[in-house]
């Protein structure tokens, strides 16, 4: 690992330039039957040809699952029972998106940068259509936060991100077992005074292994044969148990 980020340092910026290299500690993650969640950890170094500006300066780390379109709804009590409302239609929102910085993340990104590069999560889930008796959506948007950091798919860690004397970094990041499958993209941004001065990207594959792979490829693209072999199980299970239990009663 050491002889990897000195190459990097060597290659990685122009004369005069701070920038960051990075890696991942695994970059691909299978799903199998007793998974029950990982970690990675995100690893890099500070390049510079020239001594730092004044300053101190943060790194934040992003993990970010691919996103998926989500309906949030409102429920109001009417003529005595509970209904739908109101609901505001997310086009894009991460299934997972966690954050680590060196500290208060309000204190290390300036709100233009935040709009620039979608660091923040409100920032990175897009709503797109709110019903017109929902004109107060940014409400929704914060109830699918709270939902998501409730299940730990969101997350936000400041202080996360160990950087020792400026140069050497490091973040441990969770992945909980109920992981979507997809590409993850994994980000690393270096802030001076709240603007972003570099940031380097990564990805991490996340996929099903073994049966639950095959059961998957089955049921999507195969619908037919997954049901009729769904049936076949049921059955099979029904008539072992009525056995089983035949067994026991003429014992």
């Amino acid at each position: 690992m050491i002889r990897a980020l000195a190459l990097w340092l060597a290659l990685a910026a122009p004369a005069g330039a701070e920038a960051i290299v990075a890696g991942l500690s695994q970059n691909r993650v299978a799903i199998t039957a007793n998974f029950d969640g990982s970690e990675i950890i995100v690893y890099g170094a500070v390049r510079r040809d020239a001594p730092p500006p004044d300053g101190p300066m943060d790194v934040i780390v992003t993990v970010e699952g691919p996103p998926a379109p989500a309906t949030v709804r409102r429920k109001d009590r009417r003529w005595g029972i509970w209904v739908n409302a109101a609901q505001v239609r997310i086009r894009a929102a991460p299934t997972f998106y966690a954050i680590a910085t060196t500290g208060p993340l309000d204190e290390i990104l300036s709100e233009t940068e935040n709009l620039r590069h979608r660091i923040t999560i409100p920032q990175a889930i897009r709503a797109v259509g709110a019903a017109a008796d929902a004109a107060d959506f940014p409400a929704f948007t914060e109830a699918l936060i709270r939902l998501r950091t409730a299940d730990g798919v969101y997350g936000v860690a400041e202080g996360g991100v160990a950087f020792a004397e400026e140069t050497l970094l490091r973040a441990d990041v969770t992945l909980p077992a109920n992981l979507t499958e997809g590409r993850f993209r994994v980000r690393v941004f270096l802030t001076r005074g709240g603007a972003v001065v570099d940031h380097i990207e990564t990805g991490i594959t996340v996929e099903k292994q073994g049966i639950e792979r095959w059961l998957h490829r089955l049921a999507f693209r195969h619908p037919l044969a997954y049901g009729v072999l769904s049936l076949a199980i049921a059955a099979a299970a029904g008539w072992a148990a009525s056995a089983a239990f035949r067994a026991f009663r003429g014992a």
